[in-house]
């Protein structure tokens, strides 16, 4: 196939989910053979690196690319958008070091996308082809395969020590229905480990309406008041638990983490034909994974 850039540019903007500022981020076409590159505009010379699993320098609360000055957050959820709806070329500007949030998911991405359209280019598509199925176990029990496919697909399971979200699943067989089936799908997390965070003046830019927050633990009500207003949310009843915003599917968590391989994995910087397996995922398996196929691809070359 051939590859495809975006036919114009556009920008989101939102806080970013770690430092509270206000970002834009502008996606620009860019020539065949480009891949994805992030330009950080607020630094001097503006430098720019493609994004690769090389430059995964941390992956706590999200993806890290990192290079010398160079350094942007949380860019799983528009490198997700961007590999799904099949754009191979993009440099996206950003004026901060991360991305910004927007609503915990990729879909205002794929919104931006679908509304400017892809253009065709001459170049043929950089693909690996899954010949037999390759496995990635760690100590904790994560496990990513990749196994023969004739096109791309994707199976997620997780598991949590939780009475509210102990096992889900989610399957994506075929990306055309990834803007309807895994695009809403938010980012998630614990009050429980979120609220030890925002004592300390972390995840600045954290709400109710850019992330899925669990609450499972009872806290006292002074505490809970202290969270919302950290939150910028109305007090809630403290012994009311559950999920404090409305699921968007049933198996949000699960879709969530389907819509984050997608991203960690296309650091690989080609597309990909084979099914994906992955049981347990996070971003520092995801992108420990990536890294060695990288280098097995580069080693095979």
């Amino acid at each position: 196939m051939k590859q495809h850039t975006i036919k114009e540019s556009f920008s989101l903007s939102s806080v970013g989910l770690h430092t509270g500022l206000q970002i834009t981020a502008t996606f620009h076409p860019a020539p065949e053979n480009t891949g994805i590159r992030l330009r950080r505009i607020d630094l001097p010379k503006q430098p720019c690196h493609q994004a690769l699993a090389d430059y995964v320098s941390s992956t706590e609360r999200g993806t890290v690319l990192e290079r010398g000055k160079w350094k942007i957050s949380t860019v799983e959820h528009a490198l997700s958008a961007l590999y799904a709806m099949g754009v191979d070329n993009c440099i996206i500007d950003v004026d901060a070091p991360e991305m910004p949030i927007l609503d915990g998911s990729a879909r205002m991405f794929v919104k931006e996308i679908q509304r400017v359209g892809l253009e065709e280019q001459e170049a043929e598509q950089q693909v690996y082809v899954v010949t037999e199925p390759i496995e990635y176990v760690s100590e904790h029990g994560n496990i990513l395969r990749v196994e023969p496919c004739d096109h791309y697909e994707v199976d997620v399971t997780i598991a949590f020590r939780s009475v509210l979200l102990s096992e889900q699943h989610a399957t994506l067989t075929d990306l055309t229905k990834y803007p309807k089936e895994i695009a809403a799908a938010r980012t998630f997390c614990f009050v429980r480990e979120i609220e030890p965070l925002l004592r300390v003046g972390l995840i600045k830019g954290g709400d109710l309406k850019n992330a899925l927050v669990i609450y499972e633990t009872e806290m006292s009500q002074d505490g809970m008041d202290y969270f919302c207003d950290k939150m910028g949310q109305p007090h809630m009843d403290a012994t009311k638990l559950g999920y404090l915003s409305p699921l968007n599917y049933q198996n949000e968590p699960a879709r969530h983490k389907l819509l984050d391989v997608i991203g960690d994995l296309s650091l690989l910087g080609m597309r990909l034909q084979g099914r994906i397996v992955a049981y347990k995922p996070g971003h520092t398996f995801n992108t420990q994974c990536v890294r060695r196929l990288r280098n097995q691809i580069i080693n095979e070359e």
